[in-house]
Formats: structure tokens, sequence, C-alpha cells
């Protein structure tokens, strides 16, 4: 929790004191990395603690993002939420496989092999850095209440 807790600061910081002062639109994506290692932070923590519960098995990654999917409604996490927080996870295997990413506008555009396109601007970056304090609040409130 405590990393989670750390990357969120870091990406507020970046988001409104330093992205205004430089200006540089590439900053962009070190924003979104400090929001997704958040957010697997705060699903590692939640997993972990069900884990220690004995509800549910942990066997790598991709079984502890399912298994967070499986039960995340039932700790309060709202549709909207999670559909955010799975266009993260997903935009994040995006940019690691792909070929090229560039600025373009206000925009960074990241490209596929296929050549196709996905684009983050900071519009998108503060709902999914709203996304990634509110699954942290959530978590926080979970473990504290159940500790």
């Amino acid at each position: 929790m405590k990393d989670a807790a750390k990357n969120i600061q870091i990406a507020d910081h970046m988001i409104y004191v330093t992205l205004p002062i430089v200006n540089e639109n590439r900053l962009l994506l070190k924003i979104f990395e400090e929001i997704y290692k958040a957010i697997v932070s705060a699903i590692y923590s939640m997993m972990y603690y069900e884990h220690s519960l004995g509800r549910i098995r942990i066997n790598g990654f991709n079984e502890i993002i399912e298994n967070f999917f499986k039960i995340a409604r039932r700790n309060g996490l709202s549709n909207e939420q999670l559909k955010t927080i799975k266009e993260i996870i997903e935009l994040r295997e995006w940019h690691v496989a792909s070929a090229s990413e560039f600025v373009r506008r206000e925009k960074v555009v990241i490209m596929s092999d296929y050549l196709s396109v996905k684009s983050i601007d900071l519009k998108k970056i503060k709902e999914y850095l709203l996304a990634a304090k509110e699954l942290l609040l959530n978590v926080s409130k979970r473990l504290s209440v159940n500790a």
C-alpha cells in the first residue's frame, strides 16, 4: 500500500506541478507508468490480503488480475471504476508491446506493429489518476476495516 500511495503522489505532482513547468507531453508516459504501478500495487495488496484469508490462490500476475476483477464488486468498486482500471492495464500491455510512440499535438500516440494506434492526453491521464486514487482509498478502507 505504501508503494501505491507513493506512486500516486509522484503522478499527482508530475501532473499538477512538473508538467505545467516543463510543458513536455512525453512526460505523460512517465505519469501513466506511475499510475499503472499504483494500481498494480493496490491490486496486489488486496489480493494478498484475500490470499492470507484463504479465499483465493495466487499463481501469477494474470491470475491475480483475474481474481481481482472477480471479487472487486463485492469490495465496493463500481463498474465504471473497474472499466477504467481494466483500460489502464490493457493500455500498459499495449504500450509494452508497441513498436513506437510519438507526440502529436497534445497527445502521446502509441503505435502497434500493425499500425494501430491509441493515444493518451492530459484529460485521460487525470481520469486514470482519479481511478487510481479511488482504488487506493477503497483498498485502504477494506484492509483497515478488516485488520
